[in-house]
Parts: structure tokens; C-alpha cells; sequence
């Protein structure tokens, strides 16, 4: 493609960010004439039990830097803490219903997203298999059944790909960062469910660090590559809320350059083509506490 196209990939981690931010993203992307996958938290929101970490002088540092109170608010900061958290999905069908019938690519982002991001390398294949099922549950159980899947915080093990694999339902994953499409190898086996990583850095990564908060539309759109792979997440909780206003305006800046954006579906190949197939690493990304997944930058020969 000659323009660039974004790839966009909102994830919905907490009732807030559900309730708030999702209706104004799709009011946003409606005035705009754009679709996006949007990637849904429907269990218990526990977010709050994050503070924990602040203990680690590098999240203390992040959540200072891109001032995490006032972006996210003091409710998602301290859901789950001192009592259970509310169900998402319970309370918020409608919402999700609503993007569904907006036109949005509807995924699984994950059933309780703060366990996910703290304990997934802790869980073994049966558990991992349950919350996915559990999650898929509560959505089909609403009237949005996903059609594909991302991981929280970009975490990902070899049990929890064999899992999404296993259960034959996602069109694909978007669950590492990375360059181009791919199929994962896990433990000497080609998956046959692609990869859709995430190139492009988010607001809370740079924001603070590299780049005042004014100035991170244009940072960021140096960095969309004409006829090249690019991939942003943008947060239900950040760009729905606190800086709707800026993503507003980022959009109508990529639709009056011609650029296009739209569900990472779109990056998948035709039935023609096979991706390459790559083995998925961790390491860290600047700007953002603790491991993440990568496609490894050694790609093994295609199948």
C-alpha cells in the first residue's frame, strides 16, 4: 500500500475505561468514518491491586511520569483493593453490544486483566485454558462472541498461545510487539493462528519521558511509516477519557493525510499468502515496567 495505514487496537482494561471511554471512542471513530479492534476486559475489575507496585522504583517512576492518577482516576487506581472488584461485563453488555453494532472488530482481552498481567507465567496450561474460556463465556453470554484476542500488557506464554490455539475461535492474536505478521512456533511446533504485534510505542510509555503530553500527536505521527507495518494501542482509559480531545485530533489529522485506519484484521494476508514464522522472546520496552512479549528478531523459515 502506497499511504500509510494504521492498524489501531484499543484496549478496554477496567469498568471505567468500559462505561466512559469506549462511547466516546466510538462516537470519535463514527465522526471519522474509521473501525478499530476493540479488545474487551469483561471479568472483575481489580486494577487497583496494582499500587503494589509501587514499590518498584521503575512503576513508581512511570506512574509519576505520565501522572497516572489524573489520567486514569482515582477509582480505577484503587479497584479491587479493599473490596472485590465489580463484574465488567455484568454491568456493561450494553456497551460492548453498542461498538458491535457500531461496526468494530469485537476481541478478548482478558477475563480478570490485572491477574493476567501479574500471574500468567505462573499459570499451567488447564488454568490458563479456563480464564480464556471464561472470558469467551461472559462474551458470548452478552451477544458479542470475539473473534480474536490480545494479550494484557503484551504478555504471553507458550501454555496460554496453545490454549487460544486449542480453542479454535481467534482469527488471530495480537498478543507481543513486533514487526510484521507471523506465526508463532511454540516448543518446535508452527501455530496456525497469526500474530499481529505491535510496533508503535503508547502514550504512557513516552509521554513524560521522551515528549511533553502536547506534542505526542505529532511525535507519535513522525512515526506511522508510509506503505510500511503499523500497529498503535491506544487505552480506553487514556485516549477515551483523558485525552480525547488529542486523539480527536490525531485521527483527523491521519484522515486529512489520506492515511487510513481500520481493525487489525486488515494487516491478516489472503488466503495466498503464509506468513513467516518466528519464535516470541521477552524483554523489556523503555518506558514500561517488567517483561513483555516480542517476536524474536530471528525469524525461522516459513513453512
Amino acid at each position: 500500500m502506497s499511504e500509510p495505514f494504521v492498524g489501531l487496537r484499543v484496549d478496554v482494561d477496567t469498568l471505567r475505561g468500559t462505561r466512559e471511554g469506549v462511547p466516546e471512542l466510538v462516537r470519535v471513530l463514527g465522526a471519522h468514518g474509521v473501525t478499530a479492534s476493540f479488545f474487551f476486559s469483561v471479568g472483575p475489575d481489580n486494577m487497583g491491586r496494582h499500587l503494589w507496585r509501587l514499590l518498584k522504583p521503575r512503576f513508581l517512576l512511570k506512574m509519576l511520569r505520565s501522572r497516572a492518577a489524573s489520567l486514569y482516576g482515582w477509582s480505577v487506581l484503587l479497584r479491587g483493593t479493599l473490596w472485590p472488584g465489580p463484574r465488567i461485563g455484568r454491568r456493561l453488555g450494553p456497551v460492548l453490544r453498542a461498538c458491535a453494532d457500531a461496526g468494530h472488530e469485537i476481541g478478548l482481552h482478558a477475563w480478570d486483566h490485572h491477574r493476567w498481567q501479574v500471574a500468567v507465567d505462573r499459570l499451567g496450561a488447564g488454568a490458563v485454558q479456563a480464564v480464556l474460556e471464561r472470558g469467551v463465556a461472559e462474551m458470548e453470554r452478552i451477544g458479542v462472541p470475539p473473534t480474536c484476542s490480545a494479550a494484557p500488557a503484551w504478555r504471553i506464554t507458550d501454555a496460554a498461545l496453545e490454549a487460544k490455539e486449542k480453542m479454535g475461535r481467534f482469527r488471530y492474536g495480537s498478543d507481543c510487539r513486533g514487526e510484521g505478521v507471523f506465526l508463532p512456533r511454540v516448543r518446535g511446533r508452527v501455530l496456525t493462528t497469526p500474530q499481529v504485534p505491535v510496533n508503535l510505542p503508547t502514550y504512557d510509555e513516552v509521554v513524560g519521558r521522551e515528549v511533553a503530553a502536547a506534542e505526542w500527536n505529532g511525535w507519535l505521527l513522525d512515526r506511522i511509516r508510509p506503505g510500511a507495518y503499523n500497529v498503535l494501542t491506544v487505552h480506553a482509559e487514556v485516549e477515551g477519557i483523558a485525552c480525547a480531545g488529542q486523539f480527536d485530533r490525531f485521527v483527523h489529522t491521519c484522515r486529512d493525510h489520506g492515511w487510513r485506519l481500520g481493525p487489525l484484521s486488515e494487516l491478516l494476508p489472503d488466503g495466498s499468502a503464509s506468513p513467516p514464522v518466528a519464535a516470541l522472546e521477552r524483554t523489556e520496552v523503555t518506558g514500561r515496567e517488567g517483561w513483555v512479549s516480542v517476536r524474536a528478531p530471528a525469524a525461522a523459515k516459513t513453512r
